[in-house]
């Protein structure tokens, strides 16, 4: 009971995380030059350092790089389940702190999970979770370049998807977004055990499933699609949800990434078809052979 006392109070009664202001003198990487550089370095960096490999490297192979891949994945996964675990106690602790507020103007906290009041400001302890998290959005893009040193590929989707992750996170602070709260609850706990699964088999384990990520991401972006229209009904039924215009802009980047995924899933699965479907032609034929023998 200690233990838990504890951990709560660090991970959501810390002076630090309740009085967190979403400012210039206290927020690192909070102004939209600071967005806009690093999101194009982060490009830039990414092409040059695909256009070198292929220049210097003629060849196909793997380039190895240890165990950093596996560190970095058992890194991402003990963050993004601090993040998980923080702001669902921050959350329980907002709802307790704020009860009054909302019997006043008759809603529960789910719809303050959807959709944040007009006025929100972003401060206090949820907020702080959501910058903890927008900052390991520049973490998460160091996967781009375990792609490209060891395969030597840069698709589209990998340079997008990881670029509006960052985008999106910075709305979210700068706007005071509602949904935002759940959407880091969802994210960071797929994130937890996608990133634990890559560990697991970054260090050799064996894999039962092959897709088992690409299912993942199907359940978040599901769960995404779901939650968005919710908070377009309560926009409409309550009179307003807070940053409604930086959720439209959202709701069409996550728009954009569910349709190049499902778009990478189904050649996949096509992919994978056309391969079974040679094999078991294969099959056929060298069984026909061996009657013709006996």
């Amino acid at each position: 009971m200690i233990q838990f006392q504890t951990l709560r109070y660090y991970l959501s009664e810390h002076p630090s995380i309740v009085g967190f202001r979403w400012t210039h003198s206290q927020s690192w990487g909070n102004t939209w030059i600071f967005l806009i550089t690093s999101i194009a370095a982060y490009i830039i960096l990414s092409i040059f350092l695909h256009l070198l490999l292929l220049l210097l490297f003629r060849h196909r192979r793997p380039l190895p790089l240890g165990p950093i891949p596996a560190v970095h994945s058992l890194s991402m996964a003990l963050i993004s389940f601090t993040i998980f675990a923080g702001i669902l106690l921050s959350t329980a602790a907002e709802i307790r702190d704020t009860r009054w507020f909302w019997r006043r103007y008759k809603t529960t906290p789910f719809q303050w999970l959807l959709c944040f009041p007009l006025g929100t400001r972003p401060s206090g302890r949820v907020f702080f979770w959501s910058y903890i998290f927008y900052l390991s959005r520049f973490l998460h893009t160091f996967r781009t370049f375990f792609t490209v040193i060891r395969r030597r590929k840069l698709g589209f989707f990998q340079l997008f998807n990881h670029s509006i992750l960052i985008f999106m996170s910075f709305l979210w602070l700068e706007f005071s977004q509602s949904f935002q709260v759940l959407a880091i609850i969802l994210t960071t706990f797929i994130y937890s055990v996608v990133y634990g699964y890559r560990f697991w088999t970054g260090v050799g384990l064996p894999s039962k499933c092959f897709h088992f990520v690409n299912h993942c991401q199907i359940v978040l972006l599901s769960c995404n699609v779901v939650c968005h229209v919710g908070v377009l009904l309560l926009h409409f039924l309550r009179g307003g949800c807070n940053g409604i215009g930086a959720w439209v802009l959202n709701s069409v980047l996550n728009g954009a990434i569910l349709f190049l995924f499902l778009n990478f899933y189904v050649k996949l699965h096509l992919q994978k078809r056309k391969i079974v479907g040679a094999v078991e032609e294969a099959a056929t034929i060298l069984g026909s052979v061996k009657d013709k023998d006996i």
